[in-house]
């Protein structure tokens, strides 16, 4: 079969793989290899676009969805969350199907809808998979499908990426280069948060917005639940000391970092984010506007950092959160569980769901800065 030509002999849609050529723990030649042989024996036409260079990211991502939309395909990311945000960022909105062959290091958003670690295990799963809805998150335009935040979690990003390249890709890598980043200096975020025409000021050591239930439910947030129910979950740290700061990410790695004192969440549809004092005045049409990571730091003066699934920008104020209007529609399989309560879940995911401890919990943060 001719992977630049795909030929299907039913009525299957082809499908269109973005692979990063430099993620996950599989060897880029060898997860090529268990995708074309697998689709050979399924009979399935299929097409493979791998990322070279991370500079052409969404450029390689762009051609994989302009192919599929001519030709009806089904656009698969192969890789860590990042590559999946990648990749659904541009197929959101386009009219394609989306699958999922998850190779990272936590890969929270394959774990959360069951689709297998192992390679030839997802594959199955995507040839006999439907098409399900995905809540997505954004932050001004940008989309995120487990978690985007501000703040400190950033920061502990870029100093994972730095560890793991110099020490190699582990779960006790990223735990150390947590530690070293908050014994590191970082500065606390003085914001203002407004939700239905409310405006609160809240200091924070950093805030992080959750799209995905079972990374919330790992840390032992209540809010876990809000993102079945067309919400999603913010969590807030009150500034407190470097040890105080690693006794709530031990809590957070017992499950317990909800029934901390200095923690604040709560769920919501939109929440807009800005500068202390500057909410109101600031001009909307600067939400929509990122500059890569690269930028120059002058031009960072109106900026902020955020990460959105493990990927930094810098985008301008004010931030503005928000449940996306459309869904993403995953082809996975689906347990028997799964497909009695799907329809309740996406019934719920309305505007009238309400959040009765949302005001509560704003106020309690903001007297407490």
């Amino acid at each position: 079969m001719n992977p630049h030509t795909p030929q299907s002999h039913n009525s299957e849609p082809p499908l269109f793989f973005v692979m990063n050529g430099g993620s996950g723990r599989h060897d880029a030649d060898d997860t090529r290899d268990t995708i074309a042989a697998a689709m050979q024996a399924a009979g399935r036409a299929h097409r493979i676009f791998v990322i070279e260079d991370v500079n052409q990211i969404q450029a390689t991502v762009q051609q994989a969805v302009d192919a599929a939309k001519e030709q009806g395909a089904v656009v698969v990311a192969v890789g860590g969350d990042g590559t999946i945000n990648a990749v659904a960022n541009t197929v959101l909105g386009s009219g394609c199907l989306f699958g999922a062959i998850p190779q990272g290091t936590f890969n929270y958003f394959g774990r959360t809808h069951g689709i297998p670690e192992e390679i030839s295990e997802s594959l199955q799963d995507l040839l006999h998979g439907e098409a399900v809805p995905v809540q997505v998150g954004q932050v001004n335009g940008h989309i995120f499908l487990v978690n985007a935040s501000v703040g400190l979690y950033p920061e502990l990003l870029e100093d994972r990426e730095a560890f793991k390249q110099k020490y190699g890709r582990s779960r006790l890598v990223a735990i150390w280069s947590a530690i070293a980043t908050v014994f590191g200096r970082h500065r606390h975020l003085h914001i203002s948060l407004e939700q239905d025409g409310k405006s609160v000021v809240m200091r924070t050591t950093t805030l992080f917005v959750g799209n995905n239930r079972l990374q919330l439910e790992q840390v032992g947030m209540p809010q876990a639940d809000a993102v079945v129910q067309g919400q999603l979950a913010a969590i807030a740290v009150r500034p407190v000391g470097k040890l105080a700061m690693l006794w709530l990410g031990a809590r957070g790695a017992l499950g317990k970092l909800g029934d901390a004192d200095n923690v604040i969440g709560f769920s919501f549809r939109e929440l807009t984010i800005a500068p202390r004092r500057k909410l109101r005045g600031t001009k909307a049409a600067n939400a929509n506007t990122s500059t890569p990571i690269n930028s120059s730091k002058k031009s960072h003066k109106s900026q902020i950092k955020v990460a959105a699934d493990g990927e930094i920008m810098w985008l301008r104020m004010p931030l503005e959160f928000r449940v996306a209007a459309e869904p993403l529609m995953l082809i996975k399989r689906r347990h028997t569980s799964e497909a009695n309560g799907e329809q309740s879940e996406v019934a719920a995911a309305s505007k009238t769901v309400a959040d009765n401890n949302t005001e509560d919990n704003l106020a309690s943060g903001g007297n407490a800065a």
